[in-house]
């Protein structure tokens, strides 16, 4: 049950378009094993910062 709760919450964080920890996390153990992650903070800062820097990337 917590396996289906989990992909539900992924989901809806991907249609909110909220960043994933939990992914960057499975990426980043992937790709960059000897390499720290970002703490949770600084990832959600950092995705925010990245989707909000460019104007022409929003309708309003």
């Amino acid at each position: 049950m917590s396996d289906w709760v989990a992909r539900v919450a992924a989901m809806l964080r991907r249609i909110i378009g909220a960043p994933d920890y939990a992914a960057y996390l499975a990426h980043h153990r992937a790709c960059h094993p000897g390499r720290a992650p970002m703490d949770e903070a600084t990832f959600v800062a950092d995705r925010l910062t990245a989707r909000y820097e460019r104007p022409g990337s929003r309708c309003c």
